[in-house]
């Protein structure tokens, strides 16, 4: 597979993300959320300082090292996807790679400058965020959160049996978490290459030839057993 056709497909995916990101920021207040799809497909802004799909990691200080691990996971990131590129491995198994890089990129971009672009919504006052606001963003360089919007509850106003240990009773929904672009692209390459890893490591038997040299002298009436 060419790296060209790996470039695009990552461009797109953090093209798509960040698009999507800044349509958000800037016309949805935090909270706000709209339907889409009937009620199991709803667009839903929240903010996240942690991980993908909203985990978090130690406050302030973790959100640096977090931060910095996503910068330093999308440098060596670089490396590892131009040699599997170079090694010609499995189509597959590169865009799949391509799928998690491009998703760690896109993440990256929100932690690094979204904190220095943007400035904060609160969902009280119900405020939009400014691109380049004139007393600056909300928070410094590494600081910036992870802008989510995507949101499937397909299954709402459920409860769990009575009988369940610990949540008998609780409401129960599927699907909770809010996520993005970024996040999808990451699980997507991360499953298919779990589904697939047989067919995308296998190994093709090379068949060798052996030559063996001899100091007989060969001749039209020499005869090969």
């Amino acid at each position: 597979m060419k790296a060209r056709q790996i470039i695009l497909l990552i461009f797109l995916v953090i093209l798509v993300d960040q698009v999507l990101k800044f349509y958000i920021k800037l016309h949805y207040y935090a909270g706000e959320e709209h339907n889409v799809i009937g009620h199991w497909f709803r667009l839903h802004f929240v903010e996240n300082e942690g991980m993908a799909w909203g985990w978090k990691f130690g406050g302030g200080f973790g959100k640096i090292i977090l931060t910095l691990f996503r910068l330093v996971a999308v440098i060596w990131g670089s490396f590892l996807l131009r040699g599997f590129i170079r090694k010609q491995y499995h189509k597959g198994f590169i865009i799949c790679a391509a799928l998690i890089y491009a998703g760690a990129l896109g993440n990256l971009i929100d932690s690094l400058f979204y904190g220095l672009i943007f400035d904060t919504s609160n969902p009280f006052s119900q405020n939009l965020a400014h691109l380049f606001p004139a007393g600056g963003g909300y928070a410094g360089l590494f600081h910036g959160k992870v802008v989510d919007m995507l949101y499937f509850p397909i299954i709402t106003n459920a409860h769990y049996p009575s009988w369940v240990p610990f949540v008998g009773s609780d409401e129960f929904e599927f699907f909770r978490p809010v996520f993005n672009i970024a996040d999808a692209s990451i699980s997507t390459g991360v499953i298919v290459i779990l589904i697939f890893q047989n067919r995308f490591f296998k190994k093709h038997a090379v068949e060798k030839h052996h030559t063996i040299e001899t100091d007989s002298i060969v001749s039209d009436k020499t005869q090969i057993f």
